[in-house]
């Protein structure tokens, strides 16, 4: 694949912009051949692994596409798990963030009227789980009529999920004439029917995994006894030493177990599950990324898609069942170029299923021995000074893109019967400054969120401390993070 630069794909100066704050250089490979092929509205089948880039393939050309003007949703993006949902409505909002494109996120296990206020204002692109995208579908609280893209991610896990169905209803509700593009790991028959029964001759985009046989990510396999486990993990951690750790097991009893016999040991790790309320599971993800603890426990849910580019060890505590649940395990760590190990811990009994990973992924797992003692020892006081040590918290990869801009807060909304032109309107009649330095609006009942652009949010937090909007004077504050 030739090097290309982001440019030649002719995007407007405020994509482009913004790709440029985020650190996007040279495109990958599935952003070098979607991006083009999105941007003339093709409908896309795209076979592409964890870890090539494909969020942004699709993000770049929905915010380029998409009419700022236009109040209703013009692109629905379905997703199998909440924590993705949430990871690309935060991408497509850093990519459009300078266009003012606003993304939602729909998804279970958060009250359905905090979502149904969202959709109510000024909307740009829905990212959902299907099933919550199907109950805001039946409640007329996600208008369809303007919708013109229709992004299916993770097409595989969708049906190994058994969501195709409800994918397919969402399907039948939409506008006829819109593009659609399907990412999928693998393409089953199913995903075929589904692809051959909506699609406009459909163009496929085949991309060679690169994310599970590259020479980033070294693979090991230990041979162990159920009961031996927790004493191999201990030993392996304080021989590697890593600075950011995933460890999966199989069930949410298993994480639980292994999450307090680490706690016990002062590891700093946090857990994460299905059993855990969604605000928790979000935070616990959020404040992994930035590197607030290094280990972090969990089932599959933290497998697939999840962003985190400097994870150095991945440990199968238990060996996935399916030999797909390892491409995505593994393809947490080794990212962005940078040098991973994915480790598996496999009971003897569990021989079958290491051989249809291997056969899977096409290579022989190495076996390895567990660590000699004296390497154990004399590795103890350095692994004790690590994780004791403070955390140094890591820049959000948003941050030089947002230094420039100030969200602010006021203590007045709907119930006061503000709307968001009563404050594009007001801010841009203030003193050097425009409707183009008004970012992403939010109005609740009684509070208002506003985000101002290109370093003037200062300028415009002194004078609103003097400027009513709608004839009152509402407090106005920088809102806390």
């Amino acid at each position: 694949m030739k090097n290309t630069a982001f440019h030649h794909f002719n995007l407007s100066e405020e994509i482009t912009r913004a790709i440029t704050a985020l650190g996007y250089k040279v495109p990958t490979e599935v952003q070098q051949k979607v991006i083009p092929a999105a941007l003339e509205n093709r409908d896309l089948i795209v076979q592409s692994h964890t870890g090539s880039g494909k969020t942004a393939a699709f993000a770049i050309p929905l915010c380029e596409k998409v009419i700022w003007e236009e109040n209703k949703p013009q692109a629905l993006v379905l997703t199998p798990t909440r924590e993705l949902a949430v990871q690309i409505k935060e991408d497509i909002t850093n990519i459009g963030r300078f266009k003012r494109i606003k993304a939602a996120a729909v998804f279970g296990k958060q009250p359905f009227s905090i979502q149904q206020r969202e959709l109510k204002q000024k909307t740009h692109i829905v990212v959902g789980t299907p099933g919550r995208v199907m109950d805001h579908i039946s409640r007329e609280t996600l208008s369809l009529e303007e919708i013109k893209y229709l992004i299916i991610d993770e097409g595989d896990e969708m049906l190994n999920m058994g969501f195709i169905d409800q994918v397919e209803g969402i399907i039948k509700a939409l506008p006829e004439n819109r593009v659609t593009m399907l990412f999928s790991a693998t393409i089953p028959e199913e995903i075929k029917r589904l692809c051959s029964s909506y699609m406009k001759r459909p163009e496929t985009i085949e991309i060679e995994s690169q994310s599970i046989a590259t020479e980033s990510i070294e693979h090991y396999i230990y041979e162990v006894r159920e009961e031996d486990k927790f004493k191999l993990l201990d030993d392996i951690a304080v021989t590697e030493n890593p600075d950011s750790c995933i460890i999966f097991c199989r069930t949410k009893e298993q994480v639980d177990n292994l999450y307090n016999k680490l706690k016990a040991k002062d590891y700093p790790c946090e857990k994460l599950h299905g059993g855990l309320l969604q605000e928790d599971r979000l935070e616990v993800m959020q404040d992994f990324k930035r590197g607030r603890f290094m280990y972090l426990v969990t089932t599959d849910v933290a497998a697939r898609g999840i962003d985190i580019d400097s994870v150095s060890l991945v440990i199968n505590y238990d060996i996935p069942l399916e030999k797909e649940s390892y491409v995505h395990r593994a393809g947490r760590t080794g990212r962005a170029g940078k040098a991973g190990k994915a480790l598996t811990f496999a009971a003897p009994y569990e021989n079958r299923f290491l051989k249809q990973i291997e056969e899977y992924i096409g290579f022989e797992i190495t076996k390895a021995s567990p660590p000699a003692k004296e390497e154990v020892n004399k590795g103890q006081e350095e692994f004790r000074n690590k994780i004791t040590r403070k955390p140094k918290i890591k820049k959000d990869k948003s941050s030089e893109l947002n230094k420039e801009i100030m969200k602010l807060y006021f203590n007045g909304g709907k119930k006061k019967k503000i709307r968001a032109l009563d404050f594009v309107g007001t801010i841009s009649n203030l003193s050097g400054v425009s409707a183009e330095d008004i970012g992403i609006i939010d109005i609740q009942d009684n509070i208002s969120y506003v985000e101002i652009l290109n370093g003037k949010g200062p300028r415009v937090l002194e004078a609103m401390k003097t400027t009513k909007v709608k004839g009152k004077l509402l407090k106005v504050q920088k809102a806390r993070d």
